[in-house]
């Protein structure tokens, strides 16, 4: 991953895990963080940047040791938080799926995470909208691209883009934007899902030169190593 990317994907990661009760505390006149929210600050952070990387093995191992040092604290409510971090990422790269692990724990998920996994899964109601963390509102609301102009953070930008493809309000200009921004960041996972998209719909629509081109690029990602699918 670029070096200069990480301060961006740590504040998404603040974001996605919508006032995470894992950040660090910031004064030091506060007490002392507790280890395992040290700990699982730090894995969930590098499970993220493996999944929009590609390295399935890494992904794993880091939320595995994520998911077992929320466990120490007994509260289902925490480990539900950190599996919508982990289903963010997913649909910031167009998979399709719905959020398992979260589910299982929905009843003990506090309103705020219940909206943002029915967020994800295109389904918000507009009860639920304040409930959102802020970049992800005016998406959930005007469902266009001009929504993504506003989100300056690139991942909740492409998990923006992801919720408008599912409601069906992902235009030509929204899927170029998580296309550019999946391109600039690095992130080989997002950007070959969002590149075959525009495939599969540059093909439908009989525009053989722009599926070329377009296949080219897919071309130049794949040199970066093969996908786990």
């Amino acid at each position: 991953m670029n070096p200069s990317a990480a301060p961006r994907l740590r504040a998404a990661l603040r974001l996605l895990s919508i006032g995470c009760a894992f950040a660090l505390a910031a004064c030091s006149s506060q007490p002392p963080v507790p280890d395992w929210q040290m700990n699982a600050q730090g894995a969930s952070q590098k499970a993220i940047e493996a999944y929009l990387s590609g390295n399935a093995r890494v992904e794993k191992l880091e939320w595995d040791r994520a998911r077992a040092e929320v466990a120490r604290t007994g509260r289902p409510d925490l480990l539900a938080r950190l599996e919508l971090m982990r289903c963010a990422a997913q649909v910031a790269s167009l998979v399709a799926e719905p959020c398992e692990r979260f589910e299982a724990l929905r009843a003990d998920a506090a309103a705020p995470e219940q909206a943002y996994a029915d967020y994800l899964a295109g389904r918000v109601q507009a009860s639920q909208v304040a409930l959102l963390p802020p970049a992800q509102r005016a998406a959930a609301t005007s469902g266009d691209a001009t929504s993504l102009a506003g989100i300056t953070d690139p991942l909740s930008r492409l998990v923006a883009a992801g919720v408008l493809l599912q409601m069906g309000h992902a235009s030509p200009a929204v899927i170029a934007t998580a296309t550019d921004t999946a391109s600039a960041q690095g992130w080989r996972r997002p950007l070959m899902a969002w590149l075959l998209l525009q495939v599969q719909r540059a093909e439908a629509a009989g525009d053989t030169a722009a599926a070329s081109a377009l296949r080219r690029r897919v071309a130049v990602v794949e040199q970066s190593g093969a996908l786990p699918r």
